[in-house]
C-alpha cells in the first residue's frame, strides 16, 4: 500500500534579514543568535547580506524587490544603517501584511512609495522599550543590540497572536524618505532616466518601470553616455552573446545587460549615471 503524506503548515514566525554586513564577519550569525535566544522557534531567511557598504538606496532596492513574495505577517529586518549611534530612530512598521523593523534612515522609501501607490495602509513606530533591546546597546552594532532583539519579541508576538506593536514605542507620522530620481517625461516623448545600481551579472538597473517604456519597442533607443542601445530582448539569450541591451528586468524596472557578460564593465557605467529613452 502506498503511504500517504500529510502536509503541514509551517505556522512559525518568519524572520527576514537584509544587511551591508558581508559574510566574513560574525555580525549575521550574532543577530541570528540573539533571534534564536529570544524567540527559537522563528524561521530566519537570508535576503541578502551583500548590499553595497553603506548604500541604503541598494539596501531600499533589496527589500523593495523581496518583501512581497513573503508570506503575510512576515517580519523584514534591515540593518543597512550608516547613521547607527546617531540620533536617528529605529522603526516598526506595518505596511500591508507585512512588519519592518529598520533604522529610519530612507532605506523603506521604495516598499512605502509602492504601498501608498496601491492605496495600501501603512503605520509607523519608534522603537524605544528596552525591555525589547539587549540590556546593553553599542553605539556601533544596533544590529544585535536592537533590531533583531525587536524582530525576536515581535516574533514571540506574532506565534502568540498578541501582537502589541504599541508596545515599542510612540507612533510617528512619516518615515525618512531617500531622494530617489523619478523618470522625467519630455513633451518630445522621450524619457530621462538613471541607472540605479548594478547587480552581480553586470546588469545595470535603472529607474524606468514597466509602465514607463511603451509596449511597442522596435523603435525605441537608449542613449546612454556613448553609446545608443537599440535591441529590446524578452529573455537574456535571444541576444547575441556579448551584445548590449535591453531587457524588462524580473523586478519590473528596465535592464541593460549583455548576454554572458558584463553591461558594468562594457559600459564602466555606474550608478546615478543618466540615460534617455527615445
Amino acid at each position: 500500500m502506498a503511504s500517504s503524506k500529510i502536509l503541514v503548515m509551517d505556522t512559525r514566525p518568519l524572520i527576514t534579514l537584509t544587511t551591508d554586513f558581508g559574510l566574513s564577519d560574525p555580525f549575521v550569525g550574532v543577530m541570528k543568535g540573539v533571534i534564536a535566544g529570544i524567540c527559537p522557534s522563528a524561521n530566519v531567511i537570508d535576503i541578502t547580506h551583500g548590499v553595497k557598504e553603506f548604500d541604503v538606496l541598494e539596501g531600499a532596492l533589496a527589500i523593495w524587490q523581496a518583501w512581497r513574495y513573503f508570506p503575510a505577517g512576515a517580519i523584514h529586518t534591515i540593518v543597512v544603517d550608516p547613521g547607527v549611534g546617531s540620533s536617528r530612530l529605529p522603526v516598526l512598521c506595518r505596511m500591508e501584511n507585512a512588519w519592518f523593523i529598520a533604522p529610519d534612515n530612507g532605506v523603506l522609501t521604495l516598499v512605502e512609495r509602492d504601498v501608498r501607490r496601491r492605496g495600501g495602509s501603512a503605520s509607523y513606530r519608534s522603537i524605544e522599550n528596552r525591555e525589547y533591546m539587549l540590556p546593553a546597546q553599542s553605539n556601533t552594532f544596533h544590529g544585535r543590540d536592537i533590531f533583531a532583539p525587536a524582530a525576536a519579541h515581535l516574533a514571540a508576538q506574532v506565534e502568540r497572536g498578541q501582537v502589541q506593536s504599541e508596545a515599542f514605542g510612540q507612533k510617528i507620522e512619516c518615515l525618512i524618505q531617500l531622494d530617489v530620481p523619478e523618470p522625467v517625461h519630455s513633451p518630445d516623448g522621450s524619457i530621462e532616466g538613471v541607472i540605479l545600481k548594478c547587480d552581480r551579472f553586470g546588469n545595470l538597473l535603472t529607474n524606468l518601470a514597466s509602465g514607463d517604456v511603451p509596449a511597442a519597442r522596435t523603435n525605441l533607443a537608449i542613449e546612454l553616455g556613448s553609446r545608443r542601445i537599440t535591441r529590446f530582448c524578452r529573455y537574456y539569450a535571444e541576444a547575441p552573446k556579448g551584445e548590449l541591451f535591453a531587457i524588462m528586468g524580473s523586478s519590473g524596472l528596465l535592464e541593460i545587460a549583455v548576454n554572458q557578460g558584463s553591461a558594468e564593465q562594457q559600459t564602466a557605467i555606474l550608478a546615478g549615471t543618466k540615460f534617455r529613452l527615445t
